[in-house]
């Protein structure tokens, strides 16, 4: 398919994000569901990047501030995300220690990165690479949901290790910021009407 090809909003047709149901746009309701319907979605931009925004500002204590506070015999220590995947990669957990790495800091700023791109080149009307760039947003919606992973190690040891006055874990305040940042992440992705990568400028400055 040409990097230029018409798109079916160029030829007066739009589909129902809802039901999928392509038909002439000379309602503003589907025929088929009844739901409201948009050549392209409203402040689809404007509501990504608010997301990310709130995202990028979790990042940080998500990052910083302790993911889990452990008590062993008395004595309580606290870790971050990056510092219980150093402790494993010390301790020789190789594997462990990069796949929370990964999917835990790499990830959601890779996301991040990905969307706030995604959303800068929409805005600029750039027409290079979208095949690419729609590629992108595809990878970006299929790798989020593994962000959680680190969350989900917490939450299996806060059930498993609670030994009275042996052991016993909590989660610490980044959890909440870590949890915070996903579902920003993810709203984001969900609110970038990627159908405006393929637009031409006339489109784009009709769909403002």
């Amino acid at each position: 398919m040409s990097e230029f090809a018409e798109t079916a909003a160029d030829h007066g047709l739009a589909n129902c994000r809802h039901c999928g149901a392509v038909e002439p746009y000379h309602t503003d309701k589907c025929t088929r569901c009844g739901a409201t319907r948009h050549l392209r979605t409203p402040m689809s931009v404007q509501r990504s990047l608010a997301w990310l925004i709130v995202a990028i500002v979790l990042y940080i204590p998500a990052n910083t501030l302790p993911i889990m506070n452990t008590v062993q015999l008395g004595r309580s220590a606290t870790s971050t995300i990056i510092g219980g995947a150093v402790s494993l990669w010390e301790h020789g957990s190789y594997v462990i220690a990069i796949i929370i790495l990964t999917a835990s800091v790499l990830v959601p700023l890779a996301k991040i990165c990905s969307l706030g791109w995604l959303c800068i080149t929409v805005m600029q009307q750039r027409s290079c690479a979208r095949k690419e760039r729609a590629f992108l947003f595809q990878i970006t919606e299929i790798i989020g949901r593994w962000s959680m992973i680190d969350v989900f190690v917490v939450a299996v040891l806060v059930a498993l290790v609670q030994l009275e006055n042996i052991m016993s874990i909590t989660p610490g305040p980044a959890a909440l910021s870590f949890c915070g940042v996903v579902i920003a992440t993810m709203f984001s992705a969900m609110s970038f009407d990627s159908r405006l990568i393929w637009d031409t400028q006339a489109r784009l400055e009709e769909t403002q």
